[in-house]
């Protein structure tokens, strides 16, 4: 089997795998559905009689917190928990005489469960949300097009910062409280819970320099309309930009994590 096929086929099982746990996920969409009602009320509290705040209407902070959180079911994973677990098991040491690459196979795997999350978690999430709270949608197919291209960098972004958490397990042994810190970050950073166009200007110069808005600030930015023309690309630029730069950590990560490996367990 060829290496192409060999990860297609991960991707597939992964997704038969989730599939097979479905129901699970229904209960998801009525969390992730109080969570947008949570902000909507608190949002359009501090909205008051103001017309804008960040540069967003009402309408679109509204659409911008339904898209933020249906977005984040689909990039959202536990392949660095799934490592730290294979690490301390020692069940690594197979993986890593199998004829794949250990991380590509970890990408796949997260892929096939995005592609499972988005289908059965935030396409259908996004409609009920939608005769729920005020959402306006884009009205140019290539707006939708340009989102969901938006949306895949986000996901590499996401998962490749899963990986160096993940990696980091063959140095730590036990980083729990790293993983659990990390998900907070991104959480509070990447504009999930307030667009970063809210922070105090210091904080934003500071995020500049992060990978975090490009997870979810920057998709959702562009699925409201809060950028447009030349600035979309901009956007996709760099989100790009962090997906190249950060190849660079978990390569070097890897490398001196494979020279360093110690089996616990096994």
């Amino acid at each position: 089997m060829s290496a192409y096929r060999m990860y297609v086929e991960m991707i597939r099982i992964r997704f038969l795998m989730m599939l097979a746990y479905r129901v699970n996920y229904y209960s998801g969409i009525i969390i992730y559905a109080i969570n947008i009602g949570a902000y909507y009320f608190l949002w359009m509290a501090i909205y008051g009689q103001q017309e804008s705040l960040g540069g967003l209407s009402p309408t679109q902070m509204t659409t911008y917190i339904a898209v933020a959180w249906m977005a984040r079911a689909f990039y959202f994973n536990n392949i660095d928990r799934e490592m730290a677990l294979e690490i301390k098991e020692g069940r690594v040491a197979i993986e890593l005489i199998r004829p794949y690459h250990y991380l590509m196979m970890k990408m796949m795997q997260a892929l096939g469960e995005g592609i499972f999350r988005f289908s059965f978690f935030s396409i259908p999430g996004m409609v009920v949300v939608s005769f729920i709270f005020p959402i306006v949608l884009p009205m140019e197919a290539s707006t939708f097009a340009l989102y969901l291209l938006s949306l895949t960098l986000a996901f590499v972004i996401n998962t490749q910062i899963n990986l160096i958490t993940g990696v980091l397990t063959f140095f730590f042994f036990n980083n729990d409280g790293l993983m659990q810190t990390k998900r907070v970050v991104v959480d509070l950073f990447s504009g999930l819970l307030i667009p970063i166009a809210l922070y105090p200007e210091w904080a934003i110069k500071i995020l500049e320099y992060l990978p975090f808005q490009a997870i979810a600030y920057l998709p959702a930015m562009i699925f409201t309309g809060g950028v447009s023309g030349n600035e979309i690309y901009q956007a996709l630029f760099l989100q790009l930009f962090w997906v190249v730069v950060l190849i660079v950590p978990i390569q070097l990560l890897w490398k001196k994590a494979k020279q360093s490996m110690i089996i616990q367990g096994g």
